[in-house]
């Protein structure tokens, strides 16, 4: 199987905008942002995704777009983020997006209804 990686310089900030601009994609990068390579069943078990023919979907944005690696390794492929080459070619911008999503999230946790106390 041979998987389509842009090169860094082909990279496009529209592509990485897109392919970030889906809560599964952006969720996914997250988990991947903690480093290291992780098979696509593990991120899907952290993300409570049951479809995998849907997550092969984002892996392909996500791939082409150049925001993750990913490789065959035996019966699974292995994804990494495509950090280094990220902040090359955008300084800051995934960082950003990651603490953005985390406060979107924390305001999100603020907001929800308590349970009634007894």
């Amino acid at each position: 199987m041979i998987l389509r990686h842009p090169e860094p310089d082909q990279i496009r900030i529209d592509g990485v905008l897109s392919a970030l601009g889906n809560p599964v994609r952006l969720a996914a990068v997250a988990v991947l942002d903690a480093g290291g390579k992780h098979n696509c069943s593990s991120v899907l078990t952290v993300l409570g995704v049951t479809s995998k023919s849907t997550m092969t979907h984002h892996w392909r944005v996500l791939r082409e777009s150049g925001v993750i690696w990913q490789w065959p390794s035996g019966r699974e492929n292995l994804l990494s983020l495509r950090r280094e080459d990220l902040d090359a070619r955008y300084p800051g911008l995934l960082d950003a997006i990651l603490a953005g999503t985390r406060r979107d999230q924390e305001a999100a946790r603020d907001h929800e209804p308590q349970p009634a106390g007894r």
